[in-house]
């Protein structure tokens, strides 16, 4: 595998898009080889490694597809996905995925000890609390339904089943089991999330708040690097993390 990799970003118009490209100009790792505003955009781009895809649900399925036929890997962190959408990422075949609705190390750790946290009291409250800046169109954020998947795992349960998506007027009574989410959007907020454990005498709150948005780019790129030359199969970032603790 030829270094620097080649790199293509679905999404290079965005917020994530931008950061990336900022980013590259100091990463002798990658060289930039083909950036894509739209869905409609992809033409064929000879000799890429891996295509980095911080899109829209529409510009995913084209960056997919694009992937699927070069056999190219493929980076993912756009949310908002349906379940076909996440279906077709456990389904890849023929070449390396890794979709993560968040790229920060530290988010992956945070999920780790929720997991963990919701196993062993399975029968405390669980709130996902999140803030994100005004311009976000989607609620609840990726990072706060794979937050929310996780103890749904590790407690047996099924996620639809638990997810309670705000509240509004006369609710009753909180549903016993529940996981519930609440989404607050103003101003330049990066991310912000935490997970709150309740019992009735005590509480344990998980936060994770990011300052920066590159510290996203940078995760995606880590993931870029690693994914390259992986054989074909679904990666997480779970998988970095492990490398990372190996070392």
């Amino acid at each position: 595998m030829r270094n620097p990799f080649r790199l293509a970003i679905s999404g290079a118009n965005g917020r994530m898009g931008r950061a990336l490209q900022a980013l590259l100009r100091d990463d002798a790792r990658f060289e930039l080889a083909q950036c894509i505003h739209a869905s409609s955009e992809w033409r064929d781009a000879p000799g890429v490694d891996v295509v980095i895809d911080f899109s829209t649900p529409a510009g995913f399925d084209a960056a997919l597809a694009h992937c699927r036929e070069h056999r190219v890997a493929f980076v993912s962190g756009t949310t908002g996905l349906d379940a076909a959408q996440l279906a077709a990422l456990v389904d890849a075949r023929g070449f390396p995925v890794l979709h993560a609705a968040n790229f920060s190390l530290g988010i992956a750790v945070l999920t780790r000890l929720l997991r963990d946290a919701a196993a062993a009291l399975p029968d405390w409250d669980l709130e996902i609390l999140e803030a994100h800046h005004a311009e976000k169109a989607d609620a609840p954020s990726g990072t706060a339904l794979a937050l929310g998947r996780a103890p749904a795992a590790a407690r047996g349960r099924d996620f639809e089943e638990v997810a309670a998506y705000g509240r509004h007027g006369h609710t009753g009574p909180r549903r016993s089991g529940a996981i519930g989410f609440a989404s607050i959007r103003a101003g330049d907020i990066v991310g912000e999330h935490t997970a709150m454990l309740a019992s009735r005498d005590e509480r344990i709150e998980l936060s994770h708040r990011a300052f920066d948005s590159a510290i996203f780019a940078r995760g995606a790129l880590a993931a870029a690097a690693w994914l390259v030359g992986k054989p074909a199969g679904t990666y997480s970032i779970d998988d970095v993390l492990r490398e990372r603790q190996k070392r």
